[in-house]
Formats: C-alpha cells, structure tokens, sequence
C-alpha cells in the first residue's frame, strides 16, 4: 500500500512539474545614438545619447517555439526615419538564425501595440498571438476616438483584428495569467493602455519586461519609462520591483532595450542565450 501511494504521489508531482524553457534574446537591428532622456525621463541629462538594441525574445520547451514580442519590418511614417535603425535583419530572417523557421512559431506573445514591437506578427502566419484583452480592446476602438491615444499603428491593428477574426487571438483577462504551463503574464507597469510583461517559470525564473522597463538603469536607479499617462509613472515603478521579486533577482529581469543583455549572458552574433 505504502508503495502504491508513492507511485500515485510520484506520478501527482510529475503532472504538476511545470516544463523548463530555453530563453533567447535575438537582437534585429540598433537603433543609434538616442537620447537618453527618451528612455530616463527621470534622471538622465539633455546631452546624453547612447545605442539601444531592438530586440525580439524566444522561448522554447513544452512542444512551443513562442515569440516574446515580434520587431517591426513596414516602413513606418516619421518612426522609421526618425529612429534610423542601423544594422538591421528583418525579424524572421532573425528567427531563422536561431534554427527557428517562421512558420514554425507557435505563439506570439505581444507585451503592447507599439510598432516596433506589434510590427511584424504578418511574418509568423501559424502562430497564436496572446495580447491583453484591454489593450486589443482600447487601441481597436476607444484610441480613434476624440481624445483616444493611438498607440498602434493602423495596419498592425489591421492585421490583429484579422487574425482575430480567424480565431488567432487569445485575449487575456487580466493581471497574474498563466496562459501556457509555467509562462505567466502580468499587467500594471503601464506602459500602454495595458502592456504585459512575462515571467518564464523554471529553474530559475526570468522576467522578460520589454517596454515596461526599458534598460537596467531603471530598475536602478527607480526611473519610470513613458506610460501611458504621467500620473502612471508611481505604478510603473511598483512593477520594477514587482518584477525583481517575481525573477527572483534583479539579475534575471530582462529589460526591453538595452545593450547590455548582450555582454551579461552568453551572446553569439545577434543571440544572447539568457537561459
């Protein structure tokens, strides 16, 4: 008898064990010399500029090859010339370059409708993509209304509703999801009307922030990045330290654009392996 409960509770443990996943960050392209009050509003001075990295995440395991965020690859009117990306693979053929074909990506996890990250979810035609119900809700609709904010550009919101509308979208209710075994979103940093950010569960957790925290030197240093509204910028301060607790070090949370992802984990070419 002894020995057939430990069987059942060997076999309980196994089912409830959550998969580890592989983590990579793929950097497609460098966007020069920005100023760095675009991403310190708080805390950084008018002459200083540095490069910043745009950057897709992928994570592998449980049967899954699921992007964190997808790049931008449309010429986008005044965006484009304005951040003059240098450096540049458009982020399929980044994929590719990680052994990944495009029409292998299963899932498509979409932190917030902002075009350089929204912008290429056209180049992945089978995956799934997961968004906040409340952002897919506000930039489809209230955002073109008088005194909307139209964070996304039209022909990646476009592009969402088709896939909705071919049952590809999952909308996400909320704060605290787990949406696939051992892969969690949370909302609250505010960044967009309601930008999410990831937590990949495993041995150990990592944080995956995107916009919501765009370099180590906020999560530092307590410097907000652009919300939503100025009055977000307390909250989105909570979320840094949300976040540390929820990786479980503050070396383990991902920012959205910085560099030096590249030089803290094992990097070849445009691959930084952060686990």
């Amino acid at each position: 008898m002894t020995m057939i409960l430990a069987l059942l509770l060997s076999l309980f443990q196994l089912a409830a064990a959550k998969p580890e996943y592989t983590i990579e960050a793929i950097r497609f392209g460098t966007l020069p010399q920005v100023r760095a009050t675009v991403l310190l509003p708080i805390g950084a001075t008018a002459e200083e500029k540095f490069d910043i990295a745009v950057v897709i995440w992928l994570i592998r395991g449980n049967g899954k090859n699921i992007l964190f965020d997808t790049g931008y690859h449309r010429q986008t009117p005044g965006f484009t010339e304005r951040w003059n990306t240098k450096d540049y693979v458009r982020p399929d053929e980044a994929v590719k370059l990680a052994g990944v074909q495009p029409n292998e990506i299963t899932d498509i996890i979409v932190s917030h409708v902002h075009w350089d990250h929204m912008g290429s979810i056209d180049l992945f035609p089978n995956a799934t993509i997961w968004i906040q119900k409340d952002e897919y809700q506000y930039y489809t609709g209230p955002a073109f209304q008088p005194g909307g904010r139209r964070g996304g550009e039209l022909d990646d919101l476009l592009e969402l509703v088709r896939r909705n509308a071919a049952g590809k979208v999952v909308l996400v209710d909320g704060d605290d999801r787990e949406i696939m075994p051992g892969i969690r979103v949370y909302t609250g940093a505010r960044h967009t009307y309601s930008s999410q950010y990831v937590r990949v569960e495993g041995n150990p957790a990592f944080v995956l922030a995107s916009d919501n925290c765009y370099l180590y030197r906020n999560l530092d240093t307590n410097s907000p990045i652009a919300t939503f509204d100025v009055t977000d910028r307390a909250a989105n301060v909570a979320a840094f330290a949300r976040m540390i607790r929820l990786a479980g070090a503050k070396e383990r949370v991902i920012p959205g654009h910085d560099m030096l992802q590249f030089e803290r984990f094992p990097t070849k070419g445009r691959i930084a392996k952060i686990k």
